[in-house]
């Protein structure tokens, strides 16, 4: 396959230095995923910028640093040049400054906020270092861990509650969740594991259509940028809404 094709994400840059600390940020997938932050957050009856902005670097330093430094701690998938110390480090930086952002909410928060802090953590460790036997590694772990979660905390750390509008919205976002995984897996397995993909697709008239790795990863990674998009834009506008 061709360079760009060979590489472990549609998103990955060039392997080597600061390109290596790009692509362990998953920067699309980071972005979607604190766009459920902001929408969890712009859910709730009252929308404080200052809580909002807190939530979002909890998550972008659990998340974003944290949990992709612990996932290419195991096995190096994105085949990044960063040592293991570093990723060891990145990763317990990034839980660290989530956990202690957490407890400066409560006081503003509350009690409410705390098992929220307990669970982060857990989920960060147990889903990316595939603990419990791989239990959490899952479609449906990843869709409640990414999904669900970061709506949920948003939420209650402007409502300093649960509501109805956390919980659907919620269910919306472990939906959307499963759908990125339905997409981003078989892209994953072409650009990781697949030494050479071939054949073709033969239509109704005759004619046939080349069946290559481009073919195959196309519609799976344009749709992954597109609803990345959705998503980011969609919690930007009720931000927005909210705020302004």
């Amino acid at each position: 396959m061709p360079d760009r094709q060979r590489r472990a994400a549609f998103y990955a840059a060039r392997p080597g230095g600061w390109r290596d600390w790009w692509t362990l940020l998953h920067p699309p997938y980071t972005a979607w995923h604190l766009g459920y932050v902001a929408i969890g957050a712009a859910l709730a009856p009252h929308l404080d910028g200052m809580r909002l902005g807190a939530t979002v670097l909890a998550f972008l330093a659990a998340m974003g640093v944290g949990a992709h430094a612990l996932d290419e701690l195991h096995g190096h998938p994105l085949g990044t040049h960063i040592p293991d110390s570093a990723l060891i480090a990145a990763s317990a930086a990034g839980v660290l400054a989530a956990v202690g952002l957490g407890v400066l909410g409560v006081s503003r928060v509350g009690v409410i906020l705390i098992p929220f802090i307990v669970v982060g953590p857990i989920l960060v460790v147990a889903y990316n270092l595939e603990l419990f036997g791989g239990r959490l590694h899952t479609d449906v772990g990843f869709a409640l861990s990414w999904g669900a979660f970061p709506v949920l905390t948003a939420y209650v750390a402007q409502a300093d509650r649960l509501g109805l509008a956390a919980v659907l919205g919620g269910a919306a976002a472990f939906a959307l969740a499963l759908a990125q995984r339905s997409l981003s897996t078989p892209a994953r397995l072409v650009r990781r594991r697949a030494r050479r993909v071939e054949g073709v697709v033969t239509l109704d008239n005759g004619e046939v259509v080349p069946l290559d790795a481009a073919a195959l990863l196309a519609p799976l990674e344009r749709t992954l940028r597109a609803l990345a998009c959705t998503v980011v834009l969609l919690a930007a506008a009720m931000v927005a809404a909210r705020l302004w």
